[in-house]
């Protein structure tokens, strides 16, 4: 019925590590996607400065960096968003553990190995129509708010 509850039914069922359930997808996922925006934001806006499509310090340049950042956040997050949704919806034993995946590890091999590498990629489209205009808008912002 609320946050509250529900913290008290996972912890009732679970204790302290049923909070923590999933947080080996999601702190890969969270450093992966960081790492990749931030790497390629200067890098792309940089080079389309440096070709001369749009003058240094344009808010255009620091669009078109935000839009090749945001597809590489989407390429390099979406197996994690995959494996972090598996496991999150996975159903669990009476200990907590899961029925389908034993792990992060795991979850990928089992992934791979029955849907392909391409498996990892499911709902790439949705993740960018997500994380997309979020990292542009989230770069454009700080970027704006750096020059001050």
């Amino acid at each position: 019925q609320s946050i509250s509850g529900a913290f008290e039914s996972i912890y009732r069922q679970h204790g302290v590590v049923g909070l923590w359930r999933g947080v080996t997808g999601a702190v890969p996922r969270v450093a992966v996607g960081s790492a990749a925006q931030l790497a390629t934001f200067n890098s792309a806006k940089d080079w389309v400065c440096e070709h001369q499509w749009f003058g240094e310090g344009s808010w255009a340049a620091v669009l078109a960096g935000g839009m090749v950042s945001g597809v590489a956040v989407a390429v390099t997050m979406t197996p994690f968003d995959v494996i972090s949704t598996r496991l999150y919806n996975q159903p669990v034993e009476a200990d907590g553990t899961g029925k389908l995946y034993r792990g992060f590890l795991d979850c990928i091999l089992q992934i791979s190995s029955k849907e392909g590498l391409l498996g990892l990629y499911k709902g790439i489209g949705a993740v960018y129509l997500r994380l997309g205009p979020h990292t542009i808008l989230s770069l454009f912002f700080w970027d704006e708010l750096r020059k001050m």
